[in-house]
């Protein structure tokens, strides 16, 4: 009930998205009195699009909870107090609840440590061995987990041996290249704010426009044009495939099949043969994609290994160009 207090369905989407983005299995819990009406936390998480093959209810994931790496509770009290097992004379003796005392690690975010609706003491505030409680609006805290999650994915990086801040304050040619993630996440408009970021710090950007971007012939002019991105720098395939080489840096909006360089020696597979953009030519790579699944034709990308030029940043693309606009 403390999600639907706080009105955080959208930010507990974006937590999953980034775990999932880093490979985690991410699923929902939803025990059967949750909230205050029958299919409250559904009607919520439905309003921020989580896929409904993602919501579990208590019978069908309690066997779960103890090979799970990590449980978030998003205000939620009595549905899951182990103390319902053994509180004999109280409101919720007796009454099924989620097993989360059995994960390894469990976050909660609730706004304080009083009990629950039903005034039973909850032995979880108690479990400091396994439990982190992130106390106040479940908004903040939400927020509080994915810097930590932006934070981690940054020292990652470093490990690598990739300096991108410099890269990105050093580059003087670059290309983007859009693709259909680019659509989904609607962030046209910040390709532009950084193309517009890396020209003012003299660069010379261009757009590399592969035929089958997108879902239409046209799809990524037209949303490039929605952003004023000027036309003459729209480069078709052919026009730009030879400057990759000579590129510092690029920055790749979530395409994937259209610069695979398997098509050029992945025999059998649907893309092989198919001309692709050189991106794997250039100096510096940056890949600003949901996942690491393979692109639409289920090629895996050979790009997602090359750790020496490569950057991932995974999740919604919005939030991966806001992280190098900061940069900049």
């Amino acid at each position: 009930y403390g999600m639907a207090l706080a009105q955080a369905q959208h930010q507990v989407r974006q937590l999953a998205d980034m775990l999932e983005a880093q490979g985690a299995d991410v699923k929902y819990a939803i025990h059967p009195v949750a909230g205050r009406m029958p299919g409250h936390m559904n009607v919520l998480l439905a309003e921020a699009d989580v896929p409904y093959d993602k919501l579990y209810e208590m019978d069908n994931i309690n066997d779960d909870f103890k090979d799970t790496d990590l449980v978030v509770v998003i205000g939620a009290n009595d549905v899951l107090n182990p103390a319902a097992r053994d509180a004999e004379g109280t409101p919720i003796y007796g009454m099924p609840v989620l097993n989360v005392d059995e994960a390894k690690n469990i976050v909660i975010c609730n706004y304080d440590l009083n009990p629950g609706y039903a005034g039973v003491p909850n032995p979880l505030y108690e479990m400091k061995d396994k439990v982190t409680l992130l106390l106040g609006d479940a908004k903040e805290s939400l927020n509080k987990l994915m810097r930590e999650a932006n934070r981690v994915e940054e020292e990652n990086s470093k490990k690598s041996g990739i300096d991108l801040d410099n890269i990105l304050k050093t580059a003087k040619r670059a290309i983007i290249v859009p693709g259909y993630g680019m659509a989904l996440a609607q962030a046209q408009h910040q390709v532009r704010q950084l193309a517009d970021m890396l020209e003012a710090q003299g660069a010379d950007v261009k757009y590399a426009i592969h035929p089958v971007a997108g879902r239409m012939p046209g799809h990524m002019n037209v949303l490039l044009a929605e952003a004023d991105v000027p036309y003459d720098k729209l480069y078709e395939m052919d026009n730009i495939n030879d400057d990759f080489k000579d590129t510092d840096l690029v920055v790749v909006i979530g395409a994937n099949d259209v610069l695979n360089p398997a098509a050029r020696d992945a025999e059998g597979t649907p893309i092989y043969g198919m001309p692709v953009l050189n991106v794997d030519e250039a100096k510096n790579i940056v890949i600003c994609n949901y996942d690491l699944n393979p692109g639409y034709a289920g090629v895996p990308n050979p790009l997602y290994e090359m750790t020496e030029k490569v950057t991932l940043l995974l999740g919604d693309a919005k939030e991966s160009l806001n992280k190098l606009i900061q940069k900049l």
